[in-house]
């Protein structure tokens, strides 16, 4: 038998109308907008680069301690922590466009009102530097009691439908895990308006010092990501797969190519690899490199094959 090889795998991906070079982006609030990884990473072979939260003012972020680590991942609960839109534009897209014109930049759009999802998208949509925008709809919504928007169908359509007619970039929903049925969730925003969905935000979790009697987050709660979750992010990828017809962005606890191709295989068109870039800088590169070889071993020569491929036992 004659192996392909992996330098002549087709990695380009079409997402919502945008062709993109490779499958692979990274997830909110964990590189940065780039420019921390620059030295790493070759941000041209990231078929995105999908940057830290966006807010319309400067968010503080939560006090207190934010981070610990757990078993097979982390806790964060940092608040979305950002110096808002203005900076965001002067200082990280003004880098990249200088740094990385070729990159395919995905804005992730937050905020505690529907109205503050409007506001960041108006001031991006004249820079040329935004690819797509994804709307971090597991934000708290401080008119409905602190409860994330996209725990309720009603509410996360309504931020789409408040910020579809400010741009005709594709819009990405950004869904939370928390929910008794992200199917639901999923059609909601599709029928809103949105162009793609990106699934899953961080699982809700705790961690103690059993030897303070206390916990280690100044909040107590915080979103547990890494390789922990992968088993719950591809469930809800492969449930979402079959009850939308739009393209969607796998994410949780993807680490290697291998878990790159388990995202795809389960509906993903892009993946997203988070806490992996904390760990090792070089992550997509590595991933990149492995999702090619696996191609070439079992003679897929474009990666788009891989997409909703997943047999029956």
């Amino acid at each position: 038998m004659t192996l392909l090889d992996p330098q002549s795998i087709n990695t380009r991906i079409s997402f919502a109308g945008l062709e993109l070079c490779s499958p692979l982006t990274v997830a909110s609030g964990t590189f940065g907008s780039g420019r921390e990884y620059a030295d790493f990473v070759d941000l041209a072979q990231l078929g995105a680069l999908t940057t830290k939260g966006v807010s319309p003012v400067a968010w503080a972020g939560n006090e207190g301690a934010r981070i610990t680590e757990v078993s097979s991942g982390m806790l964060n609960s940092i608040g979305l922590q950002n110096s808002g839109v203005d900076h965001f534009i002067h200082h990280d897209l003004a880098w990249l466009q200088s740094h990385a014109p070729e990159a395919k930049v995905i804005v992730n759009v937050c905020g505690h009102e529907i109205d503050e999802f409007a506001r960041v998208i108006e001031k991006l949509e004249d820079h040329h530097g935004v690819g797509m925008y994804e709307l971090n709809i597991s934000c708290p919504n401080v008119d409905n009691g602190g409860m994330s928007f996209g725990t309720d169908p009603k509410v996360a359509a309504q931020v789409v439908e408040r910020v579809r007619p400010l741009t005709k970039k594709p819009l990405i929903a950004k869904l939370t895990p928390n929910v008794t049925d992200i199917a639901e969730i999923a059609r909601s925003v599709e029928a809103a308006g949105a162009d793609g969905i990106s699934l899953i935000n961080t699982v809700l979790g705790m961690a103690i010092d059993a030897h303070r009697f206390k916990p280690i987050l100044k909040r107590k709660v915080g979103g547990l990501s890494g390789p922990a979750i992968k088993p719950i992010a591809l469930r809800m990828v492969h449930e979402v797969s079959r009850a939308v017809s739009v393209p969607l962005i796998g994410l949780g606890g993807a680490t290697t190519g291998i878990d790159v191709v388990e995202f795809m295989l389960a509906g993903a068109t892009m993946v997203a690899l988070g806490t992996a870039n904390f760990k090792d800088p070089f992550a997509t590169d590595k991933a990149l490199i492995e999702l090619k070889e696996f191609c070439a071993l079992h003679d897929i020569e474009n990666v788009s094959d891989l997409v909703g491929a997943l047999k029956e036992i």
